[in-house]
This record gives C-alpha cells, sequence and structure tokens, in this order.
C-alpha cells in the first residue's frame, strides 16, 4: 500500500503515555506531530489525569478521556472505544503509549496508518513498525525518534505545559488564604512515588535538606520562604511526618490538589526536591529549578529535560534495578545523603539566581574546549563499555551552565584505544552516544566532538597537544571564535591552549606531580572551572 503524504492527512489521532511523567516527556512530540501533519486536526486518547495535564495545550484539538476503570473497562467498553475511534475517521494514528492494546485499540477503530515502536508484541499490528532503540535515550528523544519515522526532521524542544491566566489566579489567591505572602519563596517537596518505594529518598533527609535551604533561599532573596509538600493521595501521613520536622509553618498539599492544581503550585516554586516520579518533569516543564535523587530507576531515560536541575544518586552494582521494592538494603538511596541535595541545590540555586549582574554570564561567541577522561568523565583507563561511564561531579551542571550562557562546547579527545586495540570504533560509538544522551538530558548540546584514534608513535596532526582537532572544529564552524578556553587535566590538554592561543584551566586529579605546563587557572572540581571561565569572560568584556 503507498503511503499517504503528511501533508494530505485530516486527522491524527495520538496514544499519549499513561503516566504523567512521560506524558511531559512525550509533549514536544505531540508539537511536533502538529508541525508533522500541517493539515490535520490532532485528537489525543488519554486516560483522565493526562488528559487533564495536557487540557489547552495549543497543538491539540479534541482529547479523548480513555476511561480504563469506567465506561471503557473490560472487551465491551473497549469494543464501545473502538467505536467511538471509527466514528472519527481517523487517517492515521501515532502510538507512543507502548502497550499492545494500544495497537488494538486503532485497529478497532480502522485507522489505516498505524505507527509506533515494534514492541509488547504488536508489530504486525502496526502498519509502520519502527524499531526500539538499542541504546538508551532520554525519553523526550525516545518519543521524537518515533515521529522522525513520518519523515518529521524539526528541532528538539524541551517539554512544556500550559496553565491558564484563571488557574495561576485561584492558587495565588489559594496560597494567600493558606498565608504565603506574594513575594514569599515556595520549596516544593515531593517526597513519595506512587510507582513504589524504592524510589524514595528518606523522608527524614528530605526535612533536613528543605530546613537548609530554607534559610539559604531567605539568605539569597531577602524574603521569607517556606516548603510545600505536595504528593499523591494516600501519601498525606509521609507529608505530616516530614512537616513536622521542617517546621510548623509548612503547607502540606499531598493529596489535597488536583492534577492543574498541583501544575499551578508547582509552577510557583522557586526550588524543586523530589524523588524520580512525574512531579519532577512538571516542575522541569514550568523551568523551576530542581533536585532530583534518583535510586532504583535509570537516569539515563527519565532524567528530567532542561538546564536549571541536577541529579543526585549514589553509584551502586543494583542500580538501575527498576524494581518498586528494594529486596536487599535500599543502598541506592540510604547512599545519598542531605549533603549530597544540599549541594547539588545550591549549584542550582547560584546558576539561576537574579542577582547575577546582567551581562556577567555572556559567553556568546566563546568557544570551550574540553578534554574527555579526567575532566567530564572519570578515567578508568581505556573505557569500552558506556555502562562504566561516569560523569564527574558538578559536570554536566557546569555544562549546563557554560551553554546557557552561549558557549560552543567542543570536546577533544586522544583515543589510542583504538589503535592499541583496546577499543573498537563501534565501542567508542556507542559511549558517546551515551554521553550525548545524558547531555541531552540535560538539555546541553555538545557543538563538536572530536577524535583522534592513532597511536602516539603515528606522529599525527590530530593527537593532543597538535591543533589538528582543533583546527578542524574551527572550520566546521565557519570561523575562529572571539575567545577560546581549554580544560583539561594533562599538559597535553594545557599545551593545546597555549598553542592555540587559548586560556586554560586544570583539572587538579589524584596525581601529584609538578605539571610542566602552567595553566591560567588550576581548580579541584568542574564548577570552580566553569566559574572561572564566566568571570574571566566578563573581566575581558569590560572597558
Amino acid at each position: 500500500m503507498t503511503r499517504v503524504p503528511n501533508d494530505s492527512i485530516a486527522r491524527v489521532l495520538v496514544r499519549v503515555p499513561n503516566w504523567l511523567g512521560d506524558a511531559v516527556m512525550c509533549e514536544p512530540a505531540i508539537r511536533a506531530a502538529r508541525d508533522g501533519f500541517p493539515r490535520a486536526t490532532i485528537t489525543i486518547l488519554a486516560r483522565p489525569a493526562v488528559a487533564e495535564l495536557l487540557a489547552g495545550h495549543p497543538a491539540v484539538a479534541q482529547t479523548i478521556v480513555y476511561e480504563h476503570r469506567g465506561r471503557h473497562a473490560g472487551l465491551a467498553g473497549k469494543w464501545a472505544l473502538g467505536r467511538e475511534l471509527r466514528a472519527g475517521r481517523y487517517d492515521a494514528a501515532i502510538l507512543f503509549q507502548n502497550a499492545f492494546e494500544a495497537a488494538v485499540l486503532a485497529c478497532l477503530g480502522t485507522i489505516p496508518r498505524r505507527l509506533g515502536y515494534a514492541t509488547d508484541g504488536r508489530g504486525f499490528l502496526l502498519t509502520e513498525a519502527v524499531p526500539v532503540p538499542t541504546q538508551p535515550a532520554q525519553q523526550v528523544h525516545y518519543y521524537l525518534d518515533l515521529l522522525r519515522a513520518t519523515g518529521w526532521q524539526g528541532p528538539v524542544h524541551a517539554p512544556r505545559l500550559y496553565l491558564r491566566d484563571d488557574e495561576r489566579t485561584a492558587m495565588a489567591r489559594r496560597l494567600t488564604d493558606a498565608g504565603v505572602g506574594a513575594q514569599e519563596q515556595l520549596i516544593g517537596v515531593n517526597p513519595g512515588s506512587t510507582y513504589g518505594g524504592a524510589k524514595r529518598w528518606l523522608p527524614e533527609r528530605f526535612a533536613e535538606a528543605a530546613v537548609r535551604l530554607l534559610e539559604r533561599v531567605r539568605r539569597q532573596s531577602a524574603t521569607s520562604a517556606r516548603a510545600v509538600i505536595l504528593g499523591a493521595a494516600g501519601e498525606e501521613a509521609l507529608g505530616e511526618q516530614i512537616a513536622r520536622q521542617i517546621g510548623p509553618d509548612t503547607l502540606v498539599w499531598s493529596g489535597r490538589t488536583s492534577i492543574r492544581e498541583l501544575m499551578a503550585v508547582t509552577a510557583r516554586c522557586r526550588l524543586y526536591l523530589t524523588n524520580d516520579t512525574g512531579p519532577m518533569h512538571l516542575a522541569a516543564a514550568f523551568g523551576v529549578p530542581l533536585v532530583a535523587v534518583f535510586g532504583p530507576t535509570d537516569w539515563r531515560t527519565t532524567a528530567p529535560f532542561g538546564d536549571q536541575h541536577a541529579l543526585v544518586r549514589q553509584p551502586v552494582d543494583c542500580a538501575p534495578c527498576l524494581l518498586r521494592e528494594c529486596p536487599i538494603d535500599h543502598r541506592c538511596m540510604t547512599g545519598v545523603t542531605a549533603n549530597h541535595v544540599v549541594e547539588a541545590a545550591e549549584r542550582v540555586l547560584d546558576a539561576t539566581a537574579s542577582t547575577v549582574p546582567s551581562g556577567s554570564s555572556d559567553l556568546t561567541g566563546v568557544t570551550v574546549y574540553l578534554d574527555r577522561d579526567g575532566t567530564l568523565i572519570r578515567d578508568v583507563g581505556y573505557l569500552n563499555d558506556p555502562a562504566r561511564l561516569e560523569w564527574l561531579p558538578g559536570v554536566v551542571e557546569g555544562l549546563a551552565r557554560l551553554r546557557a550562557a552561549g558557549a560552543r562546547l567542543v570536546v577533544v579527545t586522544n583515543q589510542s584505544g583504538i589503535a592499541r586495540g583496546r577499543v573498537t570504533p563501534q565501542q567508542l560509538t556507542a559511549i558517546h552516544a551515551r554521553m550525548t544522551a545524558d547531555l541531552a538530558g540535560a538539555g546541553v548540546r555538545l557543538s563538536g566532538l572530536y577524535l583522534c584514534p592513532h597511536h602516539p608513535d603515528d606522529g599525527c596532526a590530530c593527537r593532543k597537544p597538535q591543533t589538528g582537532m582543533v583546527e578542524q572544529s574551527r572550520r566546521e564552524a565557519g570561523a575562529v571564535p572571539r575567545w577560546e578556553y581549554v580544560i583539561g587535566d594533562a599538559d597535553r590538554d594545557i599545551e593545546l591552549g597555549r598553542r592555540i592561543g587559548a586560556r586554560t584551566v586544570r583539572m587538579a586529579g589524584s596525581d601529584q606531580t609538578r605539571p610542566a605546563v602552567v595553566s591560567d587557572r588550576t581548580v579541584s572540581v568542574f564548577s570552580d572551572a566553569v566559574a572561572w571561565i564566566l568571570e574571566d569572560a566578563a573581566q575581558r568584556r569590560s572597558p
């Protein structure tokens, strides 16, 4: 059968995911569907909570609420829903929900074009069965990659949610009635998880972190601040337990908000402390700075999208296990201390503080060249397995800060493991795909990633400190940057910087040998390298 061109399709049904967090990460793909089928009206099929979440979305013309526990329950309910879909006379169905049932419903609706991932044994029910990606990818990209199978090739945008003015006004009134001043800062605390207890960080540590951060926010903003504890029905006792440890003015709204009210109060927060849950993604979609504690779930796929957040996790051998309850000692969560979360939150608050002088973080026209092993990720020798990749502390957040300031970020790395037979090109590609996906999950896009695969004895022009990789980057950028910086942990990185006329920052590791090449700055953590580059660039701009 010849496929009908996208611009000839009049009606598209989009089956959105069932979980709030997944639906938020699917939102860019819903917008992309609107662009990919320019003449079509978009109807979403969604369970009640997700239908409420996406109410008023500008790309959606109509919503069919899938009442899976009500009128659509059982075989008779599915048949009734099929009749409703047939009445809609849809030309195409895009199945972002991965279940077999989603394909069955599209068939019951006699929708001629059915696109979805070939998962859950449903491939034979789809007219366009897309292979499931073999490498883990942040879910925003996972959903957009499905849409690319239709021919769509647009840009990637961060998830966005929509509130009406009257909803914001109603929330402001509710907060006023609760004693919250118009200028008072809120820290949202989301300590629960409907998925299971394994995803929950310890309540007493949530309380300790909140107390310390409330004091920090009060000092930074010179206004009052309080915590609001949020969560689903059934989590009220957990909220009350934490509130007693934080203080008497803490609001406990667990189980006391609709989805739209949860969205409105989340959008009002200055900071959000959370487990890996749906509300975490709501906060990210509203641009609220957040700190997320990850344990049994896969941070590579479900991390919040954007550059105003930090992930805190304890790297243990058994994570990610994806279990609802921990069968052993819950080490992935007990290993995360209040200090870990507070320190991450302070970095996020610093990066988003309104007190930063205007223009002091402008890195437009600046390129930062970055070494890989020992600078961005832990140096384990010849890394040949993406699962062993471990970001050094503060790197992802620091890269997000540089990128937000306008810098081009270019990785230049010597990889003689290929010439030595210790790493295959395929393994290296998988490792760099993992790095790219991790960074994309934080809203960071690299402007380039260049590697030298040669042996040190080959005498090539690309192995650092030779300048070949930088020269290639300049050619592809079409211009020499206004200013350049190099961040690395070895003499060859600093010497590279000297040869190209860049300012240099050395990451001081465990090797205490006196360096043969002196850098402009030496730091022990990546966040200090970022702070120095921002400060140095500001001074260079000053008359």
